[in-house]
């Protein structure tokens, strides 16, 4: 009965013991997925300063004098507004305001 029980022990052990020593393996990698790995992992590549053209200081002087003065009248406009007139250019007036700023912003703004 004890050479039974051994032998079947070696046995096993014959049997299943390769199988836990071999290299697992798993899932199979799709081909793209290396590629990817390869791209995701390369080194970044600094990015292109970009060269702004240096900016005219009497263009950028005449579009501050003109926001001055259109943003001054508009509390005027706003009064009025207030009072139940909508002055017909303020919408205009807001939207060149508007612009005006975006492009000092962009101007002075690096």
């Amino acid at each position: 009965m004890f050479r039974l029980r051994a032998g079947f022990c070696l046995l096993i052990q014959l049997l299943f013991i390769p199988a836990l020593l071999a290299p697992r393996q798993g899932r199979p990698i799709p081909p793209g997925m290396r590629e990817a790995d390869k791209q995701t992992n390369s080194p970044i590549e600094a990015p292109v300063a970009s060269k702004r053209s240096a900016s005219d200081p009497a263009k950028l002087q005449e579009e501050a004098a003109e926001l001055a003065k259109l943003s001054s009248e508009v509390p005027a406009q706003i009064a009025k507004v207030n009072q139940g007139q909508l002055p017909k250019d303020l919408k205009d007036q807001l939207k060149r305001i508007e612009r005006l700023a975006k492009s000092l912003r962009n101007e002075i703004a690096p």
